[in-house]
């Protein structure tokens, strides 16, 4: 595959995959999903890699989130086909029997936040932002926060997070648990290839053992959920209620949910 949404870079054990679309801080659309999904799978079927490293190009984001551009022409025979696309990713990140460590350094928000929760390690720049965005722009993140935030951060502060799509700092982020470790942005990449150089040093049977056997607990949690949720959110897609939120986004004005309370 030739990559445009996504760089995939290799040195000695470490592959780094990096989202690159700068411009609009690393927005996601279905054909970067389908090359992050390609990378992953690179990434995990070559013998010398030992931990993946994701990013996001420039300074400003990790992961924004999807791209609300391309949300607005969903229906919901399209949104099943994009729970499909969610998955596969998904899937082939938690499977893969080698550490995935987020690189994070700016927004990190939304499916950004939910790609977080996939990797298996997280360290963040002091310049870092964290939250979910679902409820705000009419969407639902039931991709893998409904399912994992409260394992990271507790049942409590999951529903705070989901419920009023506020931004937590990295030290935030860092005291409620959903990321590791925070740094200064120019120390970022040493305190990366710190870890990676830690974790190649251990026995890589052990590392595969540990990752799916603490992957077990949560499995049951992601899949048996995954699936009737993405037929409900799939089949919201492109209804009033879904619009307004991502016409007001594109509009760049305050959603009027209140008006569907009636």
């Amino acid at each position: 595959m030739t990559y445009e949404d996504v760089v995939y870079e290799q040195q000695g054990g470490v592959a780094r995959i990096t989202i690159n679309r700068p411009k609009i801080r690393n927005a996601v659309r279905p054909k970067t999903y389908e090359e992050l999904t390609h990378a992953m799978h690179r990434a995990a079927d070559t013998a010398e890699v030992g931990v993946v490293v994701l990013t996001g190009a420039g300074d400003k984001a990790f992961c924004s989130g999807g791209d609300v551009g391309d949300q607005s022409a969903r229906n919901p025979n399209v949104g099943r086909t994009h729970m499909r696309r969610l998955f596969t990713l998904s899937s082939v990140m938690r499977m893969m029997d080698k550490p995935i460590i987020a690189r994070v350094q700016g927004y990190c928000v939304g499916g950004g936040n939910e790609l977080n929760l996939f990797c298996d390690l997280s360290i963040a720049s002091t310049d870092s932002k964290f939250g979910q965005v679902g409820p705000k722009v009419g969407s639902v993140p039931i991709w893998g926060a409904c399912q994992l935030l409260a394992r990271y951060v507790g049942e409590r502060k999951a529903r705070e997070i989901l419920y009023t799509c506020r931004l937590y700092s990295a030290q935030e982020a860092l005291d409620m648990g959903l990321i590791n470790q925070v740094c200064a942005p120019e120390d970022l990449d040493a305190e990366v290839a710190k870890v990676c150089e830690e974790i190649l040093q251990k026995s890589p049977q052990s590392i595969r053992i540990a990752k799916l056997a603490l992957n077990a607990g949560s499995d049951a949690d992601f899949y048996g959920s995954f699936f009737p949720n993405a037929e409900l959110l799939a089949s919201a897609y492109g209804n009033e209620e879904n619009m307004e939120g991502i016409t007001a986004f594109l509009e760049k004005r305050p959603p009027n949910f209140p008006r569907f309370r009636r």
